[in-house]
């Protein structure tokens, strides 16, 4: 009899509370050249895997299992495989593959690869008891952290930090974070540790609490003006509606970075209040191997804490509900995968 394994998979994607995620049974897969099987122990559960259950972003694969911030045990190696150790912890992140050879591969532009793999959307993800990555593009994962308290570095973690980068933020300079879950709150960490004045904007009491925790100057409501004008901002939140207001937001020269892979439409916008004075809108687009390794090193050197919550396995749509409907402040992590 072949060996199975229990896994969640997207059956249709629509909103997370007409049940789209369907639990059942699948062979455990077997690695090919030069990939790793993982046992997943965690898997952080973040808003783009809430985007791909619900349909905001088009299915790439059928009944694909989500899931992108995975920390699991090195269970067994395909062959040419030998930059891991059965037994050795390791992270998968979303950057699953890149092509290697188009123009944005070589000129070390690997997050704009033209034929780029995901993880838990072109290829099945962590919300599985075992899961196959490429080795090139699996993280040694320090010791300080936990299971738990990895996971989410994975995503949220490294795709704040690339924003962050993309802020052009200088020494010492304001950063206004609109939007405060799991990448929000590592990423302030970073800023802060880095000297920045971090000032907050979310709807969520808990979230502003926590903003104020971690160090960040000031807080307010979505919508708030900060307390001083911005050298550059970060927009977490998946709303275009934000967009305007913090631009509006920005001194000269200051930069926007849009941080999450989805957002809804952004309003119309005014030359004049919005963008002239060389204000600049950005978006993100995933991450390079480097932007992980960068992440994963200054994470570990300044001591970032995660604030999760965690839920066991057979509670993954829980858990997405509960993302979708801001009841999580900080980040969201599935365990309890062998239970």
């Amino acid at each position: 009899m072949t060996p199975t394994m229990r896994a969640w998979s997207v059956a249709i994607p629509g909103p997370i509370d007409t049940e789209p995620l369907v639990l059942g049974e699948r062979d455990i897969p077997v690695p090919g050249p030069d990939q790793l099987r993982l046992r997943v122990v965690a898997c952080g559960v973040c808003r783009t895997d809430l985007h791909v259950v619900e349909g905001d972003l088009a299915p790439h694969r059928v009944n694909v299992v989500p899931g992108h911030e995975i920390v699991g045990v090195v269970d067994e190696l395909g062959s040419g495989s030998s930059l891991f150790e059965r037994g050795e912890r390791v992270g998968a992140a979303w950057l699953a593959r890149t092509c290697g050879s188009c123009r944005f591969c070589l000129a070390h532009q690997e997050n704009l690869c033209l034929k780029p793999t995901f993880t838990g959307w072109d290829v099945d993800g962590g919300y599985a008891t075992f899961v196959i990555v490429d080795q090139d593009y699996v993280y040694h994962l320090p010791d300080v952290f936990d299971d738990v308290a990895a996971a989410p570095l994975l995503c949220a973690g490294i795709i704040g930090f690339r924003a962050l980068r993309r802020t052009e933020l200088p020494e010492g300079g304001r950063l206004g974070i609109y939007g405060f879950g799991g990448s929000a709150h590592l990423t302030a960490q970073i800023a802060i540790a880095e000297g920045a004045r971090v000032h907050v904007m979310t709807r969520s009491p808990e979230s502003r609490r926590l903003a104020l925790t971690l160090g960040a100057s000031s807080v307010g409501d979505t919508n708030d003006s900060p307390p001083e004008l911005l050298d550059g901002a970060i927009l977490f939140a998946p709303v275009g509606d934000i967009v305007p207001v913090a631009l509006a937001s920005l001194d000269r020269g200051g930069v926007l970075a849009v941080a999450g892979i989805y957002l809804t439409d952004i309003p119309a916008l005014n030359y004049e209040r919005h963008l002239f004075q060389e204000r600049t809108l950005r978006s993100v687009t995933a991450n390079t191997r480097q932007d992980g390794q960068e992440f994963l090193d200054i994470a570990t050197r300044i001591g970032i804490t995660t604030t999760v919550h965690t839920y066991p396995f057979s509670q993954a749509p829980h858990a997405l509900s509960d993302l979708a409907n801001d009841r999580i402040t900080g980040a969201a992590v599935l365990i309890g995968f062998d239970s």
